[in-house]
């Protein structure tokens, strides 16, 4: 059996219908019962409501060992897709309590039971920083403690530490770094988050574009790739997971095309994203509300990191969705 935590989360929910079309049986765990829905709305949306019934739901924790104790019953293969997600300096503590210490408790209970294999859904946010003689980020590229990470990017590395610690005491792993997750526009109604959100900013009349660039993929790719590896003799590497390298201003045209809403019109130039995030933050500060901009958000809009995707290539040939089309064909779900 297949133990996938974050079931409830975009990719957690695509996940499982993906391994269940495959004939896998799975067992996925849920923080709080009511968000069970978005993942039944996910089904749904492709028209796969009965294999919903195919789930096997346990109410689970990554941060209560007691739980997962029960989790880990009859599991060979473990996806660890349960994240937190934030780029509030607030969130620090939370960031890092759920994503390294959680991301631990499932190494170890995962050396403890003698898992066959284990998929670490981490982010290009915790690959390397590019040296001056470099062009693209790879798997290899070194990370520089010393540069300034988001608290989210040093909490994914540190999740990323774990799992290789596994490694060294003989869990076969497989650690996947994910671009930019677009979904289809459809879910725009069952998740807040990642996709979702930006979605939703294009169909409310987002001003702002920016021409810094960053690696996108779909969904769709993310879970198939994913799945191709565990089932594969490939083990103990990463692989990133980007369709293309694409500049914001463009994906942002493309989503607004779709829903055919005004396209962003304005350039904000790091000047002014520099200046955005700081009258957030005495916003945020002076009524007590969380950040919508911070000065990690706004660096990573108009920073031009290039990543490549060759090392998947070459393992699976993989071949990737276009993501300008995935986002038009899905529109129609």
């Amino acid at each position: 059996m297949v133990l996938v935590t974050g079931g409830t989360g975009l990719v957690g929910a695509h996940l499982l219908l993906h391994l269940i079309e495959n004939g896998e049986s799975v067992r996925a765990t849920y923080r709080n019962q009511k968000n069970i829905q978005k993942t039944k709305a996910v089904f749904d949306l492709y028209k796969k409501g009965d294999l919903f019934e195919k789930i096997n739901w346990l109410e689970a924790d990554i941060l209560d060992v007691p739980s997962l104790e029960i989790a880990f019953i009859d599991i060979d293969y473990v996806y660890h897709c349960a994240a937190f997600i934030s780029f509030d300096p607030k969130d620090e503590e939370l960031l890092r309590k759920t994503n390294i210490e959680g991301t631990a408790n499932m190494v170890n209970f995962s050396i403890a039971k003698g898992i066959k294999k284990f998929c670490f859904i981490s982010s290009i946010a915790a690959l390397g920083d590019i040296a001056p003689h470099e062009t693209y980020i790879t798997e290899e590229t070194d990370w520089n403690p010393e540069k300034p990470h988001s608290d989210y990017a040093i909490s994914k590395y540190g999740a990323e530490m774990e799992v290789w610690r596994g490694l060294q005491e003989g869990l076969d792993v497989m650690i996947i770094n994910p671009g930019v997750i677009l979904g289809p526009i459809s879910t725009t109604k069952i998740f807040d988050e990642g996709s979702s959100e930006l979605y939703r900013k294009v169909a409310n009349g987002l001003s702002f574009y920016t021409l810094g660039n960053t690696g996108f993929i779909a969904i769709d790719d993310v879970v198939r790739i994913s799945h191709e590896l565990m089932k594969s003799d490939i083990k103990n590497e990463r692989f990133t997971l980007i369709a293309d390298n694409i500049v914001f201003r463009d994906i942002l045209n493309t989503i607004a095309d779709t829903l055919k809403v005004k396209k962003p019109s304005t350039h904000a130039k790091p000047l002014l994203m520099n200046f955005l995030w700081m009258a957030d933050l005495g916003f945020s500060t002076l009524f007590l509300q969380k950040r919508r901009l911070t000065k990690a958000t706004a660096k990573a809009s108009y920073s031009k990191n290039l990543y490549s995707n060759e090392k998947i290539k070459t393992a699976l040939r993989t071949v990737f969705l276009d993501v300008h089309q995935y986002i038009k064909d899905t529109s129609k779900l």
